[in-house]
């Protein structure tokens, strides 16, 4: 009974292998990696259905989403099995296939977000235990030799080691990534001076902290507020130590490029890859400066105010009694950031003098772009401007009517004082006149703001009305190109059958003219078979009928013969069905032997010419002579 179930997951488990594997391969392999498409180094003629078959497995399974990955996850080793190969057995290097790749790329994506947050976590933790640190000791609370400011900068130090050791696995995940895009084998193809570089400077900025103990060094600076006098104070190293923590902030960037949405959707990346955009901070920025641009300039422009008001105040406090408060540091920050600079708080150290002008230079684009975003949102959108444009156009209509109706009524008024009353009032009509004239003023005021309306609302519907004039005009020349090309190949096609037929016409005239002088032989033998029996007896061809004796045509419906007389010409005699030929009823009219022009049976196109004239010739001079027969018959 175990036994049993024992096989039936087994058998189970085959078969839905074996239904795997019968399901159709990718018709293109183009994407794939040419260490994909031979994934076993060795044995290739004998392994090679197997790998093929593996990697279908690993594309097509339901039941996980990379099932090759999750079972090789704790065997690290490749994933290729055939005759000949052993699965993780020693001294074999195996190459995974595309599902394996496919797998552990999502994971490694997923695994380096995670670290991303966690460094972020790590970072912010560790500049909020330094302002507490610093601001209680500055307060008096306790001194740098306390245990309590010991504890807190060992917290710190623990923070930026992890954080260091976070940014290390975070680049490691960006190397193992790189591998898996490129197929490459050797981590240290990946390691470019770029990658390097970059490496190497994250650390350096996240490894900077204020360590535990009490150190202090001599600040000698020339003090503005007080005569320009030179003062020294003893400054602990914290304070150095302290504001390059907030450089770690750089790390909120790329959270936000690994939780957005355009970086993590396949189909955004697939799109950017065939546009060539690179999903980098900077897009995500320009992305977010698009969608909600308010938003974000208001959290960029406080947390500048707040963070340079407070480095501010570190800077200044032991120099200075005004900046020591933050109230005091938050104004000369912010008449700093808009560039107003009234004079009466001024800084006295480098320091200060050095953040004053960055949040001058940063304040001078933000103020740029709040302008731009201030008329962006002032501005109407298309909707309201069709909206604003219909009410306006609705009052002009109106006023121009009033403005017309004004005209008309002063009008009739100027008429009616001086045509329609007994005594004219001159200064009623020069009332009326003056109304008049203020009344075509308006009139023509009233039309000039309507043209102007007309031509904001043209400006405003110009880019749609353009763009579907266009796409009618390109769809109007397709369809008039295509027409037109089939008119070409028609005309073609026709031209080319009239060159066929032009070529075939000598041999149809040829055998023609050969028909049409066979016919004219069998005729002539037939109406005289003495001359026909003497010129095959001679061995000589059958002559043909001059040119100028009546002749056969094979379109008359007569026949005609010739009859030698000296008295009277020779009459062509109307052929009759019932009574019998001629030749066999009067044989003494039918000359012996007739001795005609002899004509080739292969003529020439010109003669063929010439002979159509004469049949025609002929044709008409023997109608008239069968009329002229026929009246001296009867007569």
């Amino acid at each position: 009974m175990n036994s049993a179930a024992a096989t039936k997951p087994v058998t189970m488990a085959h078969t839905h292998i074996h239904t795997h594997t019968n399901l159709r391969k990718p018709v293109s392999t183009l994407s794939i990696p040419g260490s994909m498409k031979t994934p076993c180094a060795g044995n290739r003629e004998s392994v090679s259905a197997a790998c093929t078959e593996e990697a279908g497995i690993a594309l097509v399974g339901v039941h996980s989403e990379y099932p090759r990955y999750m079972e090789e996850r704790g065997l690290g080793g490749g994933v290729c099995k055939g005759p000949g190969t052993i699965q993780g057995g020693p001294g074999t290097k195996q190459k995974p296939n595309v599902g394996y790749r496919l797998g552990r790329r999502k994971a490694l994506f997923e695994k380096r977000k995670r670290i991303s947050d966690y460094a972020l976590v790590m970072g912010m933790f560790g500049i909020i235990v330094m302002v507490i640190e610093n601001e209680l000791s500055s307060a008096g609370v306790y001194t740098k030799a306390s245990f309590y400011s010991t504890a807190l900068k060992t917290l710190i130090s623990v923070s930026t080691v992890i954080l260091l050791g976070l940014i290390v696995a975070y680049h490691a995940l960006e190397v193992q990534l790189f591998m898996i895009d490129n197929c490459a084998d050797d981590w240290r193809i990946a390691m470019t001076w770029q990658r390097m570089s970059q490496i190497a400077l994250e650390l350096a900025i996240c490894a900077v902290h204020p360590i535990p103990g009490q150190y202090y060094f001599l600040w000698t600076t020339k003090l503005a507020n007080k005569n320009k006098a030179m003062g020294a104070e003893l400054v602990p190293y914290d304070v150095a130590l302290s504001l390059p923590m907030f450089l770690r902030l750089y790390l909120i960037c790329r959270v936000m490029l690994l939780h957005s949405k355009l970086f993590t959707d396949a189909s955004s990346r697939s799109i950017g890859a065939l546009n060539r955009i690179n999903f980098n901070t900077r897009f995500v920025l320009k992305t977010l400066m698009t969608i909600c641009p308010g938003t974000v300039l208001l959290v960029f422009m406080v947390s500048l105010w707040i963070i340079a008001s407070w480095t501010l105040r570190q800077c200044e406090r032991f120099h200075d009694e005004e900046h020591a408060n933050l109230l005091n540091s938050m104004w000369l920050t912010a008449i700093t950031f808009l560039c107003v600079g009234y004079g009466d708080i001024v800084p006295n150290t480098y320091c200060g003098r050095g953040i004053t002008l960055t949040c001058g230079m940063v304040g001078a684009g933000c103020t740029a772009l709040l302008v731009a975003v201030v008329s962006r949102k002032l501005e109407l959108t298309r909707a309201e401007k069709h909206v604003h444009n219909f009410m306006m156009d609705t009052q002009l209509t109106k006023r121009l009517k009033n403005a017309a109706a004004n005209v008309l009524r002063e009008t009739w008024l100027i008429y009616k004082h001086t045509r329609l009353v007994k005594r004219v009032n001159p200064g009623r009509v020069r009332t009326h006149q003056r109304k008049f004239l203020l009344a075509i003023y308006a009139l023509r005021k009233v039309k000039m703001d309507q043209r102007k309306l007309m031509d904001n609302a043209n400006t405003i519907t110009d880019m749609a009305k353009t763009q579907n004039t266009v796409y009618e005009i390109v769809s109007d020349m397709s369809t008039r190109q295509d027409t037109l090309e089939e008119r070409i190949t028609s005309l073609e096609d026709k031209l080319q059958s009239i060159q066929t037929q032009i070529e075939n016409l000598p041999d149809m005239l040829t055998r023609c003219l050969t028909q049409h002088q066979e016919r004219m032989d069998q005729r002539r033998n037939f109406l005289h078979p003495d001359a026909a029996v003497t010129g095959s007896s001679s061995g000589l061809p059958t002559p043909a009928p001059p040119l100028g004796s009546p002749m056969m045509l094979p379109h008359s419906s007569f026949s005609f013969r010739s009859v030698p007389s000296s008295s009277t010409p020779a009459y062509p005699w109307p052929a009759s069905p019932i009574l019998p030929p001629i030749s066999s009823r009067t044989p003494h009219l039918v000359p012996e032997t007739l001795i005609p022009a002899p004509v080739t049976t292969a003529s020439s196109i010109s003669m063929s010419n010439s002979l159509t004239n004469q049949f025609l010739s002929n044709q008409s001079s023997a109608t008239g002579d069968t009329t002229m027969a026929t009246h001296r018959t009867s007569s």
